[in-house]
């Protein structure tokens, strides 16, 4: 054989045998993991999305990008985390447009969570329709509670209506409350909390004094508080987000109305709500959530490390959530070994991880360690109210008068 044809039949062979020996499937070259988020950089939602999730979720990426990312044992190293943000403009039909694009169009490798309820309503059957894990942040939909069974890929992570209004409607029961005002916004959170709140408050012989709607973008509640002042009852309890909240706090102070609960669920847990006002303004005002530095050996690491970050205080209903379900996320992420959203799905079926939290696991896919359910602020500091064990601080009952915050000089 000529020693050409033997060099060439050499070199076939080692091709033959490379082609063999190497993975059809073997993973392509990778830098970087794309992680899509649609979320309200404007309009009606936007002064929420920062000061809750928002700015966990930009924390997260953060730490993990400074320790090199997350390590894919598909890749044999750690890939850095890259954002692609789109603003969903505070529309259900603009979102839902939007994250189609980032998983088709800008083929994303991880998605986070829009904002609102509704969204998440709306964002659960997208995720599951391309096989994309979905964790729910800041958002809870009854709802998907009975349909949840038909989206393998959603993750409930926070509390929501039929865990937090149980709770509420037993510690007025327990304080003595015999009617109440609801108020409540037009949207799938407002209407899911009216109508689990009627249920609760009924079963423990509290009157529904009266139950009014107002729309997302109201700029008045002075009639509606109005209203439930010359109603003489007991307390109010109001369903609606930060914008509402501060309005509705502001408001019942310029008209004098102070009942002897007054209770919102997204809003009161923000530091900001409270500095607003002063603490001694707001003392004794309740809301959704909750926690605090004393609810779990992580907690008060993750309260101080926000603080840092951000300069003031994580609010007190959903932040030790979604830090300690991204913390779960990354360890799914890391033990599944690739970005296969289905096997990635698979671990976070079936796994605990310890978070800043406590354990975190989910039982059918929705996360029930909760750390508290109802909140209070007292002397500046929100406290777990709830009846029961998780409790941080017993209830103060009658609420404290309002103390508006002194009016700037004018000089």
């Amino acid at each position: 054989m000529k020693r050409s044809t033997l060099l060439a039949v050499l070199v076939a062979i080692s091709v033959a045998v490379a082609l063999f020996c190497s993975p059809l499937d073997a993973a392509p070259p990778k830098d970087k993991i794309r992680v899509g988020w649609v979320t309200s950089l404007s309009g009606v939602n936007a002064s929420g999305v920062p000061v809750t999730s928002g700015n966990v979720y930009t924390m997260w990426v953060e730490e993990v990008n400074a320790k090199g990312g997350l390590y894919i044992k598909e890749y044999g190293k750690k890939l850095p985390l890259e954002v692609i943000k789109y603003d969903d403009k505070s529309d259900i039909g603009t979102m839902t447009k939007l994250l189609e694009k980032v998983i088709m169009e800008d083929k994303v490798d991880l998605i986070f969570s829009p904002w609102d309820t509704a969204f998440l309503f709306a964002a659960a059957p997208i995720a599951t329709k391309h096989k994309m894990v979905l964790l729910g942040g800041s958002g809870g939909a009854q709802k998907l509670k009975s349909v949840i069974q038909n989206y393998p890929y959603f993750f409930q992570v926070l509390n929501f209506s039929d865990t937090q209004l149980p709770p509420l409607a037993e510690l007025f029961s327990q304080l003595g409350v015999k009617k109440v005002y609801m108020a409540y916004i037009q949207d799938l959170h407002g209407i899911e909390y009216r109508d689990v709140a009627t249920q609760e408050f009924k079963k423990r012989n509290i009157e529904i004094i009266a139950s009014k709607s107002f729309p997302l973008d109201v700029k008045d509640l002075s009639p509606l508080l109005k209203e439930a002042k010359a109603s003489d009852a007991d307390a109010f309890t109001g369903f609606l987000y930060p914008p509402h909240a501060f309005l509705a706090a502001g408001q019942a102070m310029e008209i004098g109305y102070n009942p002897k609960a007054f209770y919102m669920t997204v809003g009161p847990c923000l530091s900001q709500f409270r500095d607003a006002f002063t603490a001694k303004g707001i003392d004794g005002v309740m809301g959704a959530g909750a926690w605090n530095v004393k609810s779990s050996p992580g907690a008060k690491e993750f309260f101080d490390k926000f603080v840092k970050r951000w300069g003031f205080e994580p609010e007190g209903w959903g932040t030790l959530f979604y830090y300690s379900s991204l913390q779960f996320f990354q360890q799914a992420i890391e033990e599944a070994g690739t970005l296969d959203n289905t096997k990635i799905r698979d671990v976070m079926a079936t796994k605990t991880y310890e978070t800043a939290l406590g354990p975190f696991k989910f039982t059918n896919n929705i996360f029930l360690n909760h750390p508290g359910e109802v909140g209070q602020w007292q002397n500046g500091v929100w406290q777990v109210i709830d009846p029961g064990p998780k409790r941080t601080a017993p209830p103060v009952y009658p609420k404290p008068a309002w103390q508006p915050p002194p009016k700037p000089d004018k000089k």
